[in-house]
C-alpha cells in the first residue's frame, strides 16, 4: 500500500493547474519550461561584469645567480647546476621578464637559448676593466641581465653616478614589444664601506623610475642590497622577506597599468638567493 502524503506534499489542486497553465502560456516567450530556479540564476550571472577585454596576466622573475667566480657564495652554486636550476624554473613559471644579478654572459645566453627569452646584458666594470668569469673561464663577462618573452625594441644602460667600490654598479633598463619597461640593478652592499654608496644608489634608482614611469608602466626586479626599498612614491613594492636565504634584498617594484601583484619565493638551491616571482595583471 503505498504511503499516505501529507497535505502539503500532494499534488496542485485543479484551480491551481489552471492558474499555472495560463501563467506558463503569456509567458511562453520567456522560457517557462525552465527548471526551477534557473531564471533567478540567470538573472544573478547577468548582473556580475564580463571580465575586462584589455586585461592580461604578467610574471616577473628576480633571481641572483652568484656566477662571477669568486664571491664567497659560490661554493653554493655547484656550476653548471646552477643554470640548469634557473633555466628549469624558467620553463616551469614561463614569466614574462626574469631579471638576473650576478651573472656572465655567456651563461645567461645559454639559459635564453634553452628557454626562447630575447636577452640584454650590462656589463660591470671592476677594477677598471670588464670582468672575466672564472672556474671556470669561457663564460664572458661579470654583470647583470633582463631576459624577455616579448621581442626588445630598446635598452638604456648606464653606471650610477655614486660609486664606493672597484665593482662599479649599474642599471639596465629594457622596452618589449607592448611598451612595458622592464628594469634591473644591483646594488652596493651596506658594509662600512659601502654603505654610503648603498644610500645614493637607491635614491638615484628611485629617480630614475620615477622618470621612466612618467612615460608609461616600468617594471623593476634587482638586488637592493637591503631591506628599506628604493621605489619612488606610487610605485607598489614585493620583496623576498620570506625566503630562507638574505631575506628582502631581492625586491621587485611597478606602477602603472601593473595591477594586483602576488609575490611568491621559490627556494633556489644553487645560489645563496632564493628566487622572487610576482604575478600581477596589466589593464589596458
Amino acid at each position: 500500500m503505498p504511503p499516505v502524503r501529507s497535505r502539503s506534499e500532494r499534488s496542485p489542486s485543479t484551480p491551481a493547474l489552471l492558474l499555472a497553465a495560463i501563467a506558463c502560456a503569456l509567458l511562453v516567450l520567456t522560457g517557462c519550461s525552465r527548471s526551477p530556479g534557473t531564471g533567478a540564476a540567470l538573472a544573478r550571472d547577468s548582473s556580475r561584469p564580463a571580465p575586462s577585454p584589455g586585461r592580461s596576466s604578467y610574471t616577473i622573475m628576480q633571481m641572483n645567480l652568484c656566477l662571477s667566480g669568486i664571491a664567497d657564495c659560490y661554493v653554493k652554486v655547484a656550476y653548471p647546476a646552477a643554470l640548469q636550476e634557473a633555466a628549469a624554473l624558467i620553463r616551469e613559471a614561463r614569466p614574462d621578464a626574469v631579471t638576473i644579478s650576478e651573472a656572465c654572459r655567456g651563461d645567461v645566453a645559454q639559459i635564453a637559448r634553452q628557454t626562447g627569452y630575447h636577452l640584454r646584458f650590462s656589463t660591470v666594470i671592476y677594477g677598471g676593466r670588464p670582468f672575466r668569469c672564472v672556474q671556470p673561464g669561457g663564460r664572458g663577462v661579470f654583470g647583470d641581465s633582463v631576459l624577455t618573452k616579448a621581442a626588445i625594441v630598446s635598452s638604456h644602460n648606464h653606471a650610477f653616478a655614486a660609486q664606493t667600490d672597484k665593482e662599479r654598479r649599474r642599471w639596465l633598463c629594457v622596452t618589449t614589444v607592448g611598451q612595458i619597461e622592464v628594469c634591473t640593478a644591483h646594488l652596493d652592499t651596506r658594509s662600512a664601506v659601502e654603505a654610503p654608496g648603498n644610500d645614493a644608489q637607491c635614491a638615484e634608482l628611485a629617480a630614475i623610475l620615477a622618470g621612466r614611469a612618467a612615460a608609461g608602466t616600468v617594471i623593476f626586479g634587482g638586488d637592493v642590497n637591503r631591506t628599506a626599498p628604493c621605489a619612488p612614491a606610487g610605485f607598489w613594492i614585493r620583496t623576498d622577506a620570506s625566503g630562507r636565504h638574505e631575506p628582502g634584498l631581492q625586491q621587485v617594484y611597478g606602477s602603472g597599468a601593473l595591477q594586483s601583484p602576488t609575490a611568491e619565493v621559490v627556494p633556489f638551491t644553487h645560489s645563496d638567493h632564493d628566487v622572487l616571482v610576482l604575478r600581477g595583471h596589466l589593464e589596458r
